[in-house]
């Protein structure tokens, strides 16, 4: 349905990113090619956050090239097998700097380490992330700016520009998309009181996402940021360096190493006895 209202809107690209997975990827890319969108590849990336006082911070990973997507699944393939809890998992800033080949990343917005500093009253610290993401991603490093109808949105952009203007940093207009409608809204809080245990009437819940959460046509997006012309002319430029394409339809099954005069039956069945007798 996404594909669909994007192409009736005529826009030629697209792109979603999934928290820690690219799941819907294959999905997603054959929806978009068929559609005659540009489907950009991406994923929102948890980083393991060393300040207790806030959740772990999010950060924005595109899509690039082939070796932009090999990285990108090298990195959630580590946060997956190393985090100790999988079901808060996150990964170390260091690993993602080390896989940064063919990646652009975003800051993150409001739930980004530069975010979180700047809502914390901390903008020394917000300018040390923001200085750590430039000085790795160079000029693939872009600062996101929001506006979804949140109270926090303004204070951060301003923020966010101030840096950006200091600093030489380009800023870019994203939006957080959590339904296809306005109207979508009440459905949509519905549901996430079902996954967290509360009712629509309980003035105690937490509201993370408000009616402004849908998705935007290009005209509603141009008004928004009317005052802010280059972080509308950066989403057209990151979705310029973005271009991957994916062969589908073949298995791709890697050729794994084995001791010399081994077979790969005889050595999976041996390794899986050493792992179960590790386990017992």
């Amino acid at each position: 349905e996404l594909v669909e209202t994007a192409k009736s809107d005529g826009q030629t690209t697209l792109a979603i990113t999934d928290f820690n997975n690219l799941f819907a990827t294959v999905k997603f890319y054959s929806a978009c090619r068929k559609a005659g969108i540009k489907p950009i590849i991406g994923c929102e990336i948890a980083l393991k956050n060393l300040n207790a006082n806030f959740d772990a911070p999010k950060i924005i990973l595109l899509v690039k090239n082939h070796q932009g997507y090999l990285n990108l699944c090298r990195v959630l393939t580590l946060l997956w097998t190393q985090s100790a809890n999988n079901a808060q998992s996150a990964v170390e800033w260091e690993v993602v700097a080390q896989h940064r080949e063919g990646l652009i990343l975003l800051s993150g917005g409001l739930q980004g380490p530069i975010g979180q500093a700047i809502k914390a009253g901390n903008l020394e610290k917000a300018q040390e992330w923001a200085k750590t993401f430039a000085a790795v991603f160079q000029n693939h490093f872009y600062l996101e700016v929001q506006r979804a109808g949140r109270t926090d949105d303004e204070a951060h952009n301003a923020a966010v520009l101030e840096l950006a203007s200091q600093w030489q940093w380009p800023v870019v207009a994203t939006h957080p998309v959590q339904f296809l409608r306005a109207e979508d809204h009440e459905a949509h809080e519905a549901r996430v009181c079902i996954a967290e245990g509360y009712v629509l009437g309980d003035a105690r819940r937490p509201r993370v996402f408000t009616p402004e959460s849908y998705f935007k046509t290009q005209a509603e997006m141009a008004e928004l940021f009317a005052d802010i012309p280059e972080a509308l002319a950066n989403s057209v430029e990151i979705a310029r360096r973005c271009n991957v394409e994916l062969e589908m339809g073949k298995s791709k099954l890697p050729l794994f190493p084995t001791p010399e005069g081994v077979g790969l039956d005889a050595y999976l069945l041996q390794k899986a006895k050493e792992g179960l007798a590790a386990r017992l």
